[in-house]
C-alpha cells in the first residue's frame, strides 16, 4: 500500500520533488539514495500543522519541547556523508520529530534512535507508526551514552552539537564506521566533524562546514 508520500493524490509531492532539485541537487548532493528517500519521505507530516505549508522550504521549522527540525539541505547532506548502504546499522543520537530517522530508514536496514524529550519520544514515534516506517526504534534516554544493546553501528549522527564525540559513541561505532557530529566549545555555533573508524581502531576526523545545532546534553556532552 503506498504511503501518502507516494501517491498520485499527495498534494505535496510536487513540492517535494523541487525542493530536492532546488535545495539538493543543486547543491552538490548527489547520492541517489539520498535523494530518493527525501523524495519519498513527507516532511510535512514531521512538523507542526501550522507549519505544513512552509514545509519543504529551505529553513529549520519549530517542533515540540522547543525544538527544530533541521532545514532538508543539513538533513541530506549529513546523510549523504555517512555514505548508507542498504545492509546498514544506524544510531541516531537526537530524534527530534523523527524525520532525519526516517530519511535513514528508506536507506539503510535499521535505524535506532534516542530522544532526551519524553515528549518528543511519543511525537516521533507515532509519525512513524502511521507512515508503516517499521525499521526505525526510538527510545527516551540520555544520547552521550547511545544505544549499546543494538552496538556495534555502521554509522552515528548526532543532530545536537558538543564539545567533542563522547568517547562511549566511539566505542559503539564498528571498525569501518562513519559518526558524524557538530563539534564546538561554542553551544550555539560548531562545526560539522566526520569521524570515520579504521579497521585498526585508528579513527580519523575530516572538518565539514560551519553549523549551528542546539547543544548536546547527557552525561557526556554540556
Amino acid at each position: 500500500m503506498a504511503t501518502p508520500a507516494e501517491s498520485d493524490a499527495d498534494p505535496y509531492a510536487d513540492a517535494r520533488r523541487r525542493m530536492v532539485a532546488e535545495q539538493l541537487e543543486s547543491r552538490g548532493i548527489a547520492d541517489p539514495a539520498v535523494l530518493r528517500a527525501m523524495r519519498l519521505v513527507p516532511r510535512e507530516r514531521f512538523v507542526l500543522e501550522p507549519y505544513r505549508p512552509y514545509a519543504y522550504d529551505d529553513t529549520p521549522l519549530p517542533i515540540p519541547a522547543n525544538q527544530t527540525i533541521s532545514q532538508p539541505y543539513i538533513v541530506a547532506y549529513m546523510i549523504a556523508m555517512l555514505r548508507l548502504s542498504a545492509a546498514d546499522r544506524v544510531l541516531e543520537i537526537g530524534a527530534g520529530s523523527g524525520y532525519a530517522a526516517a530519511v535513514m530508514s528508506r536507506i539503510a536496514a535499521a535505524v535506532y534512535s534516542v530522544e532526551r524529550h519524553a515528549g518528543l519520544v511519543d511525537y516521533a514515534r507515532q509519525r512513524l507508526a502511521e507512515l508503516g516506517y517499521d525499521n526505525v526504534q526510538v527510545r527516551h534516554g540520555d544520547g552521550t551514552l547511545g544505544w549499546p544493546d543494538h552496538a556495534p553501528y555502521h554509522a552515528i549522527i548526532v543532530a545536537a552539537g558538543g564539545p567533542s564525540v563522547p568517547e562511549t559513541l566511539r566505542g559503539q561505532l564498528a571498525p569501518g564506521g562513519r559518526l558524524i557530529m557538530p563539534i564546538g566549545r561554542d553551544r550555539r555555533r560548531q562545526t560539522l566533524v566526520l569521524l570515520t573508524q579504521g579497521e585498526d581502531g585508528r579513527a580519523t576526523e575530516e572538518m565539514l562546514v560551519p553549523v549551528a545545532f542546539v547543544p548536546l546534553i547527557g552525561d557526556e556532552g554540556w
